[in-house]
């Protein structure tokens, strides 16, 4: 990610920031899965809200590809109509 790509997301994910400080209160490490790998690479975990398709959105209202599609949606996207 480009330097002023990355300080732009990093404005944008406040929320997200504030949920990670009170989920470290709680989980060790402020997360229970994998996502913790972010800070590896500089950025803040993102707490996703929704998920529709291929797309997931954020506590913030920041929307993303999701090219991971861990925990299920790789087949069918994320709350696909025909099963949800």
């Amino acid at each position: 990610m480009v330097y002023r790509e990355a300080v732009d997301l990093a404005l944008k994910t406040d929320k997200s920031r504030k949920l990670q400080k009170r989920a470290e209160q709680l989980i060790p490490g402020g997360v229970n899965s994998p996502v913790r790998a972010f800070r590896a690479v500089g950025a803040d975990p993102r707490f996703i809200v929704r998920g529709s398709g291929s797309r997931i959105w954020d506590a913030d209202g920041n929307e993303y590809i999701d090219y991971v599609g861990s925990w299920g949606p790789l087949i069918l996207g994320h709350a696909p109509p025909g099963v949800v």
